[in-house]
């Protein structure tokens, strides 16, 4: 039995020649990562494939927490009975028989500039999980915790002009804007007060009163000897991942145009008063100053939208401010020729219900609700699909929320069908089961 050997095939199966010890330990570390022969060659080929060209160097993901009306918003039914069409007007816009709320009106005129999807659609009709869906592009699962889609342009992109690539205003929104099975030095930056604020500043971005440049340095230099200690003792992600964020930090502290970056006091007067000097307006110029220095995800959060009751008073509330915002932010991009290099998402977890309740408000509703695109190399003044009379299920061309995630990475580059390796599993797709929507871009 000792003189039997191993066979392997060649190309010709008809001939066999013996397994190298090579390519045994080859195979038993293949195993050892938990992957077969089979996803070992799918990631080796994935590896060789060209590269896509990216349309969008940055994305502004504008996110309203809540589950915003998109009857009140987006997709107004003025022509249903009064029980579906709900308390607010029309305007029209700048897309010759298209009518946005009434308190859109900034927005409406330059809706020729922007993409609405009226037929969005997913089956998570609770807030963690709608929210866990829209910023991941996946499903929830007990097995796996998923990055979120800013985690992921800056575990594919990196950083550039030693800014972090995944920045969050005014602070990092919900459990799930983390970098989930990847390293935690993909996490997102979090600027911990908000450009609103009066008197504010990005936490942990200056040098402590006393601390001169050239003790900073001998600081740091210190931190690396006792860094490379610690690493010889023990390798694990948090070691790496803080080396890295203790790296990304000095670059921040150190560089003058990266601090520069959040000097939202360097804007003149009259800009920031065409945004608005309110939470949406601070937050949406501090988003096109950060894109405008290098950041490549902005993950930015306004107001809240839950309104199970008096749904108009909560929209005349939380609308106006958003209305003059959005206008502002994509008429300044575009004056500023960096439209169609930065991709503007505004999106919530879901819509809400197409008949209002008995307090006036609207209920949640995952089935069809609406989200918005701008430059990035999606369509100028389009609407693209459309929800039933009533607003409650899509009409025309349904948006799922693979096909949203999966054209949205192929705009910045990202190959949505690529697998990224999670702990202690198999490869896991950065979007599984989507596909592009040529049909929104240009």
């Amino acid at each position: 039995m000792s003189d039997i050997q191993p066979v392997t095939w060649t190309q010709d199966p008809a001939h066999f020649r013996k397994a190298s010890r090579r390519e045994f330990l080859f195979t038993g570390l293949v195993g050892g990562l938990g992957l077969t022969l089979g996803d070992y060659f799918k990631l080796r080929a994935e590896q060789a494939v060209e590269p896509l060209v990216a349309k969008a160097e940055s994305l502004i993901h504008i996110y309203l927490p809540g589950g915003a009306a998109h009857q009140e918003m987006w997709d107004p039914k003025p022509f249903a009975p009064v029980e579906y069409r709900g308390p607010l007007g029309v305007v029209d816009t700048a897309i010759p028989g298209v009518k946005f709320s009434q308190y859109l009106q900034n927005t409406a005129k330059i809706a020729d500039r922007i993409t609405v999807v009226r037929s969005m659609t997913h089956g998570e009709a609770a807030h963690e999980r709608g929210t866990h869906n829209m910023f991941t592009g996946y499903r929830p699962s007990p097995a796996l915790r998923f990055p979120a889609m800013g985690s992921v342009v800056s575990h594919e992109l990196g950083s550039r002009n030693n800014l972090p690539p995944y920045v969050c205003i005014p602070a990092t929104p919900n459990e799930f804007a983390g970098s989930g099975y990847l390293s935690t030095a993909h996490g997102p930056f979090s600027l911990g007060s908000d450009p609103a604020a009066g008197g504010f500043s990005v936490r942990d971005l200056n040098l402590h009163a006393g601390i001169t440049p050239e003790r900073f340095d001998r600081r740091r230099d210190i931190l690396s000897k006792v860094d490379e200690h610690f690493r010889t003792l023990e390798k694990s992600d948090a070691l790496t991942a803080m080396d890295s964020f203790y790296q990304a930090a000095y670059a921040l502290v150190s560089s003058k145009e990266a601090r520069e970056a959040f000097n939202l006091a360097a804007e003149p007067d009259a800009v920031r008063n065409a945004y608005g000097r309110n939470e949406a307006g601070q937050r949406m110029l501090m988003a096109r100053r950060l894109v405008q220095s290098g950041v490549r995800f902005v993950s930015l959060t306004y107001g809240g939208w839950d309104m199970h009751t008096n749904v108009a008073k909560g929209m005349e509330r939380m609308l106006p401010s958003f209305d003059q915002a959005y206008a502002a932010l994509i008429k300044d991009l575009d004056e500023r020729g960096m439209l169609e290099k930065t991709l503007v998402m505004v999106s919530s977890e879901f819509g809400r219900t197409p008949k209002i309740n008995k307090d006036a408000g609207r209920d949640h509703w995952p089935r069809v609700f609406s989200v918005a695109f701008a430059g990035g190399g999606f369509k100028r003044g389009l609407v693209y699909g459309s929800s039933d009379p009533t607003g409650a299920e899509p009409d025309q061309n349904p948006l799922t929320v693979e096909n949203m995630a999966a054209t949205v990475f192929n705009q910045l580059g990202i190959r949505h069908d690529r697998n990224l390796m999670a702990p202690g599993s198999r490869p896991v797709a950065i979007v599984k089961n989507g596909q592009v929507v040529s049909d929104l871009l240009a």
